[in-house]
């Protein structure tokens, strides 16, 4: 998997559909104190939006490719407790075996703020588009599950907005070089989720304050 989010790094970080957005401006709105860590920097636009904002941020992927400041999976962040005062992961956790150990990992190293968003669950058939689009994709969670994983980790939730995000339908599938017989079927799939060759996703942002 790492080498093929290598390959992806440069399509990731000129992405205009990672480029902007909602939870990038609530992230810079949430956060506080003076440093950040950027968990799956993936294109690295988290990361450049808190630094705009004023923090110092450390970023870690596990590809190297995205060239992050450290190597590391989000289910072992190499960091002490209470590390940073705001730890941040964008549109990444849908990648990860185990998002709960994650999000366990994240509330560890903050001393105050967990942000997180990404895509929610909607249904079998979109999870199965996305599996199709991008075999990487393991899971989206509903804002119930979210919900469920701060709590279990230790963080109590302090705000939650959906954002009705539209991105590039084929833009979407480029990034993933997804086949074309793949994306035959991811398209009628999704059918009554494309406009005008948008796609329309939702995606939650939360705002969890360690206990």
């Amino acid at each position: 998997m790492t080498d093929v989010w290598s390959e992806r790094a440069e399509a990731y970080r000129a992405s205009d559909a990672h480029r902007s957005g909602r939870d990038l401006e609530l992230f810079a709105e949430w956060a506080e104190g003076e440093t950040a860590l950027d968990v799956a920097t993936g294109g690295g636009h988290v990361a450049n939006r808190l630094r705009e904002a004023g923090l110092r941020v450390v970023t870690i992927d596990p590809a190297p490719g995205m060239k992050p400041d450290v190597i590391s999976r989000a289910e072992e962040i190499p960091f002490a407790d209470a590390s940073f005062d705001v730890v941040a992961c964008r549109i990444a956790a849908h990648h990860f075996q185990d998002p709960a150990g994650a999000l366990r990992e994240m509330a560890r190293v903050s001393r105050s703020l967990v942000l997180v968003a990404d895509n929610l669950f909607l249904d079998e058939s979109r999870e199965e588009a996305d599996r199709l689009r991008d075999p990487t994709h393991v899971r989206n969670y509903s804002e119930e599950e979210w919900r469920g994983m701060f709590d279990a980790a230790g963080l109590d939730m302090e705000a939650f907005e959906r954002e009705d995000k539209r991105i590039d339908f084929q833009g979407w599938l480029d990034r993933a070089g997804t086949p074309p017989e793949d994306a035959d079927r991811v398209r009628e799939l999704l059918a009554d989720r494309i406009e005008d060759g948008k796609l329309k996703l939702d995606r939650g942002i939360f705002k969890g304050r360690v206990r």
